[in-house]
């Protein structure tokens, strides 16, 4: 057929008119494989987040009306409507599969957005045994948890190394013979195992809940997901304690009694049982915030 060759270039002149947009210095950051994400602040300044180094002050800026363009052209490739009474656009970027949070007035005094750049390598449990971020035993501890399909939460806060530790867990599923179904809202996680799902969701027609939900008709053996954070939790819960164990997740938590704690709430019910039972690992964060999302 001729409409997926036509489609594609479509999709390529839209990448290349985005980054024709974003500018040269935005663009060069984007491809620095130091930098992790790329803001800009209501104020006009622009900053990055490097790996080694944290939050940056560039000393560069962007004006309100740059800004402005860069947001609204994002909007119009995905399809997403913002002005004043819908000021907020979410996407994943064309091309590279940049996260891309944007914002206008009246929730923002200026346009402000954020670029999250998708994890490039993949680190392994012996890269963070070889950082001496880990020990030779809690990296044999969390390989015996994914070979026994245990449940396991990933806890911490932003830019604390969740989504890194949990891609180094799933470099581990990949060695099994499992099927996975792996969800996810952006293009995040990563797992090379050959028999792989990938659903994402997509605003106003698949939530979190909706794919745990097609999921369980998939036939998978594990049903990793990027993040719980709503409603989507008791979904979840229940696949992963009712005959699909094996599920690795990340959640917004300091410790890792206060990850079960945030689960719980999610669930929303006044009564949990089984909740130790389903959630076997749960991990605080292995990596300071200052030292960003990467070993």
């Amino acid at each position: 057929m001729t409409v997926t060759p036509f489609k594609s270039e479509i999709s390529s002149r839209g990448a290349r008119m985005l980054r024709t947009a974003l500018g040269p210095g935005i663009t060069a950051w984007l491809e620095d494989a130091s930098v992790v994400e790329v803001m800009l602040n209501p104020d006009a300044r622009l900053w990055v987040d490097r790996l080694t180094e944290g939050l940056i002050d560039t000393g560069a800026v962007l004006s309100p009306a740059e800004g402005e363009r860069i947001i609204r052209l994002v909007a119009h490739h995905v399809g997403a409507e913002i002005h004043a009474a819908a000021p907020r656009v979410s996407a994943e970027l064309p091309g590279s599969g940049e996260r891309f949070e944007g914002l206008l007035p009246p929730v923002v005094s200026a346009p402000t957005f954020a670029i999250r750049k998708p994890a490039v390598a993949v680190f392994t449990l012996e890269d963070y045994v070889a950082k001496g971020i880990l020990s030779s035993d809690a990296a044999a501890q969390l390989r015996e948890g994914v070979t026994s399909q245990a449940n396991i939460l990933v806890a911490g806060g932003t830019s604390t190394g969740k989504t890194t530790l949990t891609n180094a867990l799933l470099a581990e599923v990949a060695k099994t013979a499992d099927r996975v179904v792996l969800i996810e809202d952006t293009r995040e996680l990563q797992c090379l195992t050959p028999n792989l799902v990938v659903l994402r969701t997509k605003d106003g027609v698949a939530t979190l809940s909706d794919l745990v939900r097609a999921s369980l008709r998939l036939r998978p053996d594990r049903i990793p997901i990027g993040e719980v954070r709503g409603p989507e939790a008791l979904d979840l819960l229940k696949a992963w304690g009712t005959g699909h164990p094996g599920g690795i997740g990340t959640i917004h938590a300091g410790s890792a009694i206060g990850a079960l704690r945030r689960l719980e709430q999610l669930i929303q019910e006044a009564v949990v049982t089984g909740l130790t039972a389903s959630g076997d690992y749960a991990l605080t964060p292995l990596l300071p915030p200052t030292q960003g999302s990467h070993p």
